[in-house]
């Protein structure tokens, strides 16, 4: 079988800096190579070669790096557009900064066919309706319309692949395609990959989610530092690995099992014990059983009359943030509506965490921003410990989009003391922003550093210590993690732990990840189509859900093999 990528001693620099160093791999039709590694391994570099977009500054030398036999060592750069999109299709990973904010959906799809040679105006439209359809975008006729702010993280990143897979390209590369998606849609993509597998497209996969390599590679190579350290038959890789480095990927990576739910370090686990008490708070599991005919497809109760977005103190003194009946619906393009929210109770409390899972569109975010002020509810209370506002903070899944990219790590960190302690002098402010830096791991020297120049792991730890050192008694953290590689992911997961048995705050944690929600919640809430299907405590929900919903959120999550 002829290759239609192959690439031996690939080396790339930037300046006298070297990103990649002799990386070599063979991708024939119907099969997947997967990367994976740290960030900054090389991963990315490795696969933009292969599209001619390394960079300005960058040097790129290979002993071969052929596509479709043809050497693309000395291709001028409009041979490389000839190549873009039609030979080669380009999922990029951060879909909310991919897509245009001021264009539909449709649109963006519709300009990635008319540009590798597809149909305009009305047959591209069905194209597009195509595709969307093909990468199972919900309600695809209506969402055409809507702009990447009106969709789902989960909805915005398979609207990308749609838009990748518009020239209908012989090499498919695919930068972590399934971070920002839940598991049962995960599970739609790929299979969705293996069908293109099947009819020979070629894929080279980058992620560091190693179940998902695991279950689509046919081959992986493990980057560290630029240079490959193991490479080999997926299966053989990550159930026997040779090298240690690839043994600390594996063991990184979080694991969701039927059993205990905590797996942190024990030192940071004694920590909250002792913080949280021994004692547990009930458990209303009650609802999955009340609305076990919703599974069947039956409407959800409505909700009550009240249009409140804020209220008293709630009774119990451990709960610091509460949604009582809450219900939200948002207007469509032409004037229809769309229900985010129904009826939805839940609580968090003093030093304890509280997972909310589902699939994309299932209304955690929404929820979420509820809670925080971002939204008003139509229908409902929300409830507070104190009606300060500082008192609710946010860590966002992609921090450099909150970050002013012309400030500094320093002074982003000093505008946040500065909230809580105005009369604070600078002295005494930048004695805490060096504080809170070395508190989430980061050298005081950061300080003088911007967003831009920080790795994703770098840039999240510096959205955590913004978010605390505000002094909340909540904070909501929405995929704080689901853009990291699995070592980075570990670290960040035991920092907010650790920060939670420190502070007392309460958080409330969004992910689609049930691994990570099993190791760092102590409560979990699962919505579908706006609706609570089930809630408790995290080790009886998952471990025996009692909800159709969440059994199959469960059997969707993707596992590694046995080591």
């Amino acid at each position: 079988m002829n290759a239609l990528i192959r690439v031996e001693g690939l080396t790339v620099s930037f300046g006298g800096r070297t990103a990649v160093e002799g990386v070599g791999f063979e991708i024939g039709p119907g099969e997947c190579v997967a990367l994976v590694g740290e960030s900054g391994s090389g991963k990315s570099v490795s696969a933009r070669s292969l599209l001619g977009l390394v960079g300005t500054g960058s040097r790129v030398d290979a002993a071969v790096l052929e596509i479709d036999g043809v050497d693309a060592r000395r291709f001028s750069e409009r041979r490389w557009r000839r190549i873009r999109g039609r030979r080669i299709g380009y999922i990029l990973q951060d879909a909310l900064s991919s897509l245009d904010p001021l264009r539909t959906v449709g649109k963006e799809v519709r300009e990635a066919i008319a540009a590798t040679g597809g149909p305009r105006g009305r047959a591209g439209r069905e194209r597009a309706l195509e595709l969307l359809r093909r990468t199972h975008v919900p309600d695809p006729e209506t969402r055409i319309d809507e702009r990447p702010a009106q969709l789902s993280g989960g909805q915005r990143q398979r609207a990308l692949i749609a838009t990748a897979l518009a020239g209908d390209p012989a090499v498919l590369i695919a930068d972590e395609p399934t971070t920002a998606l839940d598991v049962s849609v995960q599970k739609q993509i790929l299979a969705l990959f293996s069908e293109l597998k099947q009819q020979g497209i070629a894929l080279l996969l980058i992620s560091h989610d190693l179940a998902v390599v695991s279950q689509l590679a046919d081959r992986v190579l493990v980057l560290q530092g630029g240079a490959v350290v193991e490479s080999g038959e997926t299966a053989d890789v990550l159930s026997n690995p040779q090298h240690p480095y690839t043994r600390s990927l594996i063991d990184a990576a979080p694991r969701f099992d039927s059993g205990p739910a905590l797996s942190l370090d024990p030192r940071i686990l004694s920590e909250r014990s002792e913080t949280k008490g021994a004692q547990e708070p009930g458990v209303d599991r009650s609802l999955s059983e009340e609305r076990s005919d919703e599974t069947k497809g039956a409407a959800p109760a409505e909700t009550g009359s009240l249009s409140l977005s804020k209220g008293p103190a709630p009774r119990d003194p451990d709960v610091v943030l509460a949604a009582e009946h809450v219900s939200k619906t948002f207007r469509l393009p032409g004037g229809a509506t769309r229900p985010a929210v129904k009826d939805v109770s839940i609580a968090v409390r003093r030093g304890r965490s509280l997972g909310v899972v589902g699939e994309s569109g299932s209304g955690k975010t929404t929820v979420a921003r509820i809670l925080a002020g971002f939204e008003t509810a139509d229908a409902g209370t929300v409830r507070r410990a104190s009606d300060d506002p500082r008192d609710v903070q946010f860590v966002y899944q992609d921090p450099g989009s909150s970050f002013d990219p012309r400030w500094t790590a320093g002074r982003l960190l000093d505008e946040a003391i500065g909230l809580r302690h105005p009369s604070l002098s600078r002295t005494e402010r930048g004695a805490r922003v060096r504080d809170w830096l070395e508190r989430v791991g980061l050298p005081a020297d950061f300080a003088d550093r911007r967003p831009s120049s920080l790795s994703g792991g770098q840039r999240q730890r510096l959205g955590i210590a913004r978010a605390l050192a505000v002094e909340p008694a909540v904070v909501v953290l929405d995929e704080p993690v689901s853009a990291l590689d699995v070592a980075v992911q570990k670290q960040i997961l035991e920092l907010i732990a650790r920060l939670q048995a420190e502070t007392g705050v309460g958080y409330l944690f969004i992910s689609h990840d049930l691994g990570v929600i099993q190791k760092v919640c102590d409560e979990v809430v699962v919505l579908q189509d706006g609706v609570v299907r089930e809630q408790g405590l995290t080790s009886q929900v998952l471990r025996a859900p009692a909800d159709a919903y969440t059994r199959l959120l469960i059997d969707a999550v993707p596992s590694l093999p046995a080591v």
